[in-house]
């Protein structure tokens, strides 16, 4: 039987002509996108594509699939839009989790602005590093993860699919104004969680040395008064420093060094009105720190 799913890989193929668009379209992985069509073909038990050089090609079979396969989507997406204008998101609840640089700064204004649009919905939120928050999204006990991922590192393909909001600028914080990572070698280090010393190793290692973390803490009020109490340095994202910054410490912002902030939705597209919604105030949200200074 074939499933709505693999007909609108099949006519994002068609669209691009190439697996690897129609993957950044749907936001799927380039596998996930080549297992969908593989079922497709057996489902249907015909030949869809033909390898072409580096490139793809449609069969006859499959150009025909595909011109009925735009349509179907399209027949779909026009009742889902109409239901959600119907309804016009009046009500819904929307489970949210996020590390809390996240959640004490694009979270409250795409909430503001939720609350202002749509009144009837309810966004849930909690607290969680991205592991935490990946894992509750697979298993269904929240419906919209925020994550950050080390700029170069892999994102987790697991079903998941990821809306990049925005790069988050990694800074040094010290007691020292102007400072640099080589002045900090053989100093003491404040660690986090496992991906924020991941990110922090990073960081250090491209800087040639791998950092002393003698202490550890997620809590950025904690972390800046452990630095002004001369027990370490630290790196900490500008999303952390604009929801509480000490007098006493002195952020110095790292050149090219950031970290990824990604919207995290599971499963199938498309997602539902409700999800969109969250998903398209966040972004909004995240604009200025797109867009940069």
């Amino acid at each position: 039987m074939l499933s709505l799913v693999q007909l609108k890989v099949l006519a994002a193929v068609a669209r691009h002509g190439s697996v690897t668009e129609a993957a950044r379209e749907l936001h799927y992985s380039q596998p996930s996108v080549s297992h969908h069509l593989a079922r497709l073909e057996t489902a249907t038990g015909a030949k869809l594509l033909q390898r072409t050089g580096r490139g793809i090609r449609l069969t006859p079979e499959g150009r025909l699939l595909a011109g009925r396969a735009a349509e179907i989507v399209g027949r779909v997406d026009a009742a889902a839009g109409e239901l959600a204008a119907q309804v016009g998101l009046r009500a819904g609840r929307v489970r949210l989790a996020a590390n809390a640089s996240t959640l004490s700064t694009l979270v409250p204004e795409a909430a503001a602005a939720l609350a202002r649009a749509h009144p009837g919905l309810e966004l849930s939120l909690s607290d969680r590093h991205p592991v935490e928050a990946l894992d509750l999204l697979r298993r269904g006990e929240i419906d919209v993860a925020l994550v950050f991922q080390h700029a170069g590192a892999p994102l987790e393909d697991e079903g998941f699919r990821f809306r990049h909001l925005a790069d988050d600028p990694i800074h040094l914080i010290s007691r020292h104004p102007g400072d640099s990572l080589a002045n900090h070698r053989d100093s003491a280090w404040i660690g986090g969680c496992d991906r924020c010393r991941g990110e922090l190793a990073a960081v250090c290692g491209n800087a040639g040395f791998t950092p002393r973390v003698t202490a550890h803490s997620d809590d950025m009020v904690v972390v800046q008064a452990l630095v002004a109490a001369g027990l370490g340095v630290a790196t900490l994202p500008g999303l952390a420093l604009a929801a509480h910054r000490r007098p006493d410490v002195h952020a110095t912002e790292l050149p090219g060094v950031h970290r990824r902030i990604h919207a995290a939705t599971y499963g199938d597209p498309p997602d539902p009105p409700a999800v969109a919604a969250v998903l398209a105030a966040l972004a909004e949200a995240a604009e200025p720190a797109r867009s940069g200074p």
